[in-house]
């Protein structure tokens, strides 16, 4: 068994830069290099500098999970299977959940033939949308049964797999281009001689920046600390709240807003920060974002104390705090800012601990599993 050609699927565009979309982009990358041939099978994408994308739908924009999501509207059945007859995929990788109207006909049209395998990402951030996956578990029984292997991206995942569809799934984390974070260099315009605390993500109230600059306010006014640089990378509905509060609270000359962080940039942004701050308060599945701000190397970070960071955080605990506890995130950056050695101890461990998540160490298992997958598949036959 030789060379794969392999199809990623995924019901949301790859023209957004979150999650579930490095995990792809980052595994396809990896893939495509070890001689193996990566399709993306997507919803409704425009970018036009990938290699092998059928975009198979048009999608709507829904807000779900304290996200907005692209769904796709229901794809031509006619257009899947001519897709699929051409291509003669030997693995399909499906991420999961899935919707009914485009993952779930790829699914149903595959070939006997075809390995499937799925893994779980997502992990409901309410009452509202873990009921919605218990409907479409329900509604996707069937189709499940097609799967020959699932993994999930971290035990949080892998317990709601469990829960909400009945699946047992093995852990094999999300991953992250090691060497390209890890040999980013720091961005001279923001090493200004000043510590610098980042976040970086969308500016929506799960996400947290509010807190983090409610903390901010407490160490410039209460604490003192007025010689900070604190970058704020991203965009969303809170914006102008938030620029308001910095307005309001005469922060200016702390807070800089940067906007939309293109992928690009952002290795040396993370290279540039003492401090990485992500007081996410639930919704999570893992915590990408963590790794690719550890594996710089440079900057300790702090998180939000939800169920996927603490899987990834585990092993260090005091990274942690309450997402919704101002004055907790307030002392932590105190402790950083204060004790230098403290933080270079947790940017070193951070290094190195992110090296387990590379993406040569997480897809050459992946990559056996899919050939596990398809000897089962073909003996089956």
């Amino acid at each position: 068994m030789d060379a794969l050609k392999i199809g990623i699927v995924f019901d949301d565009s790859l023209d957004k830069p979150d999650g579930v979309q490095q995990y792809i982009l980052a595994l396809g990358s990896w893939l495509n290099e070890q001689g193996h041939e990566v399709h993306y099978l997507v919803g409704e994408t425009t970018r036009k500098d990938l290699p092998r994308v059928h975009s198979l739908s048009r999608n709507v924009t829904v807000r779900f999970n304290g996200n907005k999501l692209s769904m796709p509207l229901p794809t031509s059945k006619t257009n899947i299977r001519s897709l699929l007859s051409q291509e003669a995929f030997d693995v399909l990788h499906v991420q999961v959940p899935y919707s009914p109207f485009l993952a779930a006909r790829i699914v149903k049209a595959a070939s006997p033939t075809v390995a499937i395998v799925g893994t779980f990402h997502i992990l409901p951030n309410s009452r509202v949308a873990a009921l919605a996956n218990k409907v479409l578990a329900f509604w996707l029984h069937a189709n499940l049964r097609r799967f020959n292997a699932f993994v999930s991206v971290s035990s949080a995942a892998q317990k709601f797999a469990k829960q909400v569809y009945g699946i047992d799934s093995n852990v094999l984390s999300n991953v992250i281009d090691y060497d390209r974070f890890h040999n980013a260099a720091p961005n001279s315009a923001y090493r200004i001689g000043r510590p610098t605390i980042l976040f970086l993500g969308r500016l929506v109230p799960r996400k947290g920046c509010k807190v983090l600059l409610e903390a901010v306010n407490i160490l410039v006014h209460e604490k003192d600390f007025t010689n900070l640089q604190v970058l704020v990378g991203g965009k969303g509905q809170l914006m102008p709240e938030l620029v308001s509060y910095v307005k309001e609270k005469r922060l200016e000359h702390i807070v800089t807003f940067l906007g939309y962080v293109d992928e690009d940039a952002k290795p040396s942004l993370y290279a540039s920060a003492d401090i990485s701050v992500f007081p996410s308060s639930g919704g999570e599945s893992f915590g990408i974002v963590l790794l690719e701000a550890m594996a710089s190397g440079r900057a300790a970070i702090l998180a939000g104390n939800n169920p996927g960071y603490a899987s990834v955080l585990a092993a260090q605990p005091a990274l942690l705090f309450d997402p919704l506890d101002t004055k907790e995130l307030a002392t932590k950056l105190q402790k950083l800012l204060e004790q230098n050695d403290t933080r270079t101890a947790y940017a070193v461990w951070g290094a190195a601990y992110t090296q387990n998540f590379d993406v040569s160490l997480v897809g050459t298992k992946l990559l056996e599993l899919y050939k596990q997958a398809l000897r089962m598949r073909r003996n089956v036959q």
